[in-house]
Formats: structure tokens, sequence, C-alpha cells
């Protein structure tokens, strides 16, 4: 199945997206990421935090990881999107009931989009990237 997915942030917004790739969603996130196509969109990976606008956190978030994952929240400029991706960064996928896994990052950041999947297909994440887009401009 070809998806075609409409982005058109590029005449009016620069986005910059860092991912925190923690398994194997992240494997899924780099592919859409790593696009060709989407610079002429503008969207682009950022550099480092301090550049980003948009924070993708996707696979298992766990207890250890959490204090970087919102140094690194702290980091990014205004304004500043978070999107969730995969099951694990969303409720803790089917690592829930572990002692050592965070039950869903946005109990403890302000999630705008979640993708779901266990993972996601890049698409997925494209899609959550017009998701979001929309909600930029509403």
């Amino acid at each position: 199945m070809n998806t075609a997915v409409e982005l058109d942030w590029g005449t009016s917004y620069q986005v910059t997206v860092l991912d925190l790739g923690l398994a194997c969603c992240g494997v899924e996130v780099m592919a859409a990421l790593h696009n060709a196509d989407l610079a002429g969109h503008g969207i682009e990976p950022a550099g480092g935090p301090e550049r980003a606008h948009v924070l993708v956190v996707s696979g298992t978030v766990t207890d250890v990881m959490l204090p970087a994952i919102l140094a690194t929240y702290r980091e990014l400029p205004e304004p500043k999107y978070v999107l969730s991706v995969g099951a694990c960064s969303n409720t803790g996928g089917p690592y829930w009931d572990s002692y050592a896994v965070t039950k869903g990052i946005d109990q403890l950041l302000p999630v705008h989009v979640a993708v779901p999947g266990c993972p996601p297909r890049p698409e997925a994440l494209l899609e959550g990237m017009v998701a979001l887009h929309k909600l930029v401009r509403a």
C-alpha cells in the first residue's frame, strides 16, 4: 500500500526535529526523518537540542533514561513540541508492568501527538507530523 502524505510546511515554517530513538521504534523514525523529500517540505533533522523545535520520543522510556530525556526537553527553544512514537513511549508497551519502565512519556512531558504502533511504519510518523502541523496552524 502506497500512502501519500502531504506536508506543506516549506513555505511557512522550518521545522527541526530531534529524535530520541530509545529502542526499535527509533529505527522507523530514522527511516522517516532521513528521507530526502522531507527537506523540500521544511522538515530537517536538528544537529542538537538547541536547534530543535520538535522532540520525537520513540521507544521504551526507562526510569534510568528519564533524566536525560527531561534535560533534553528543557534545552529545546520555544516553541517546542513533543511527538511520542510507538506503544512503549505512549504507554509502556509490552513492558508496562516492569518496575523500570515509564508508563507513558505523557505523564512527564506535554505530548502534542502520539503515534501508535509497535513499531509504527515510517509513514505513521509522517502522518503524526501532519497532525502536529494542523495543531500548530489552528
